[in-house]
Parts: C-alpha cells; structure tokens; sequence
C-alpha cells in the first residue's frame, strides 16, 4: 500500500510540475504556485470539513503544526525556483538538480535508523539513477548560471518540504497537508499586497490552475500518507520518481523527443521499483 501511494504521488507530481512549468512561461512563477496552491488550500479543507479530521495544532514537533509550517515555506521556495528554472532554461539541466532533492529525506531516515533490505537499497539506488537519467540530463550547448542556482534551491526547497511532510505526517497527514496550503496561502496575500496583482490570469487560466494546485496538494497527501505506512526512505525514493512523469508528458503533449538516456532511465526506474516491491 504504502509503495502504491508514493508512485500514485510521482504521478501527479510529475503531471503538476509539468502544466506547471508550462504556465509559468507564460505568467510569473510567483503568481502561478501563490493561486494554483490557494487552489490547494480549498481542497484540504474540504476534506477536512468532509471527513471530520480536524486535529487541534499545537506548537509541539511532535504535532503537525511546525512540520506544516516549515514544509509549506520550504516547498513553496522550490516550487517557484523550479517554475522559473524550467521557464529561464532547459529542462534537461533543471530537472535532474531538482530530482537529486530526495536525498534529503533519505539521509534523514537513515540516519533515524532506517535499515531497508539489501534488495530494497539495490531497488532504490537503480530507480534513483532511472529518476535522474529519465529526466534528460545534459549539458550540450552549455550550462546558463541562472536556472542552475534556481535548480539548486528548488532541490533543497523540495527535500526539506518531503522531510517535513514525513515528520507531520506521523501526527495527521491531511492537517499536515492543509498546513502547508495555509503557509502558503498567507505568503501569497503578502506577495500579492506588496505587487498588486494577482497574476494576470484569465477565466480560461482557472481549471488549469485548479488541478496544478490539486495535483500538488494530493501527491503531498499520499507521499505523507505513505511515509506512515510502511519505510519512510522507500516512500520518499518512489515518490522522487516524477521527473519520468514530467518528461513522458513534454514527449506526448509537446512532442519533445527523448534521448535515449531518458528510455535508459525509464527502464531503470521500472526495475528499481520491481526490486523494491519483491524486497
């Protein structure tokens, strides 16, 4: 189960950061995470409203409410630096940096004393380097400084997010999850205050916005749920697999071709998930 959730994650991780990425090349990456993550915020607290989950916050790191906060700040970080990265440069120099973010998580978990089994390391060291590969590494043509420091921050703005969705989770995973929306929420009226301007969308904007901000807040839903489930280090590889979600919809959608280190690591990704479920 909890394998199952961490890949249903990627997917709509993958699907999120790429109607994402695409959008932000038309408004600001700023306004494009601050509305599609308010859009979040809704449905969290619809599913909380429906399902009775409210859980009282407290200012305990055993409770969701400081892990809600800080993964909030951090993701919202990463997201607009990963936005702005794929809207300023290749996407075979953006993803893969930012994919190298689960490393974060992970060392946490080992060093808490996580011991996966020699089969489950092997599965996750092979769909690491397929995440890696199937997200189009490459440096022909040159590497531009500025969506690689922008690359660099979401990595660090996204493992410092999934490190803190793991820790809240273990109090409430949905709480944790509408934290999050909540701290972005009040960062974005800031933003919008100091800017004036709510991006520029038009009506026609607001279904896509809608499911990026849906997309992102039930990945980080079931990635929390997962972590409760089973290992947190295996839920947070399967759910670093979404760079081969975002490159398999820039090859239907945009007819992006892909080269043959991407298949390469598509191919690693699926055998490194097969070792991990037989572990």
């Amino acid at each position: 189960m909890a394998a199952l959730l961490a890949l249903l994650s990627s997917v709509l991780w993958g699907a999120a950061d790429f109607f994402g990425g695409n959008l932000a090349k038309r408004y600001q990456a700023l306004a494009v995470t601050a509305v599609s993550q308010a859009f979040g915020l809704l449905i969290g607290i619809s599913i909380i409203l429906i399902s009775s989950s409210w859980t009282k916050p407290s200012l305990s790191w055993d409770n969701y409410f400081l892990s809600g906060v800080f993964a909030g700040s951090l993701g919202f970080i990463g997201l607009v630096a990963f936005y702005t990265g794929l809207a300023t440069g290749r996407m075979g120099v953006v993803s893969p940096i930012a994919a190298l973010s689960v490393l974060i998580p992970l060392t946490i978990a080992f060093i808490n004393g996580e011991k996966p089994n020699s089969t489950q390391l092997t599965g996750m060291s092979i769909a690491l380097l397929g995440a890696f590969c199937a997200s189009g590494p490459e440096i022909k043509g040159g590497i531009s400084i500025k969506p690689l420091i922008y690359a660099v921050i979401a990595a660090f703005g996204f493992g410092g997010a999934v490190a803190f969705i793991a820790q809240g989770s273990a109090s409430s995973a949905i709480m944790t999850m509408t934290t999050m929306r909540f701290t972005t929420f009040i960062i974005a009226l800031f933003l919008f205050a100091k800017y004036r301007t709510f991006g520029g969308f038009t009506r026609k904007d607001l279904p896509l916005l809608i499911a990026i901000g849906g997309a992102d807040f039930i990945a980080n839903l079931l990635l929390g749920v997962a972590t409760t489930k089973g290992l947190v280090s295996l839920a947070v590889v399967l759910g670093s697999l979404f760079p081969i979600v975002t490159a398999l919809l820039a090859f239907k959608i945009l007819h992006e071709r892909l080269h043959k280190v991407q298949y390469i690591g598509i191919g690693l990704a699926i055998a490194g998930i097969a070792l991990i479920s037989v572990g």
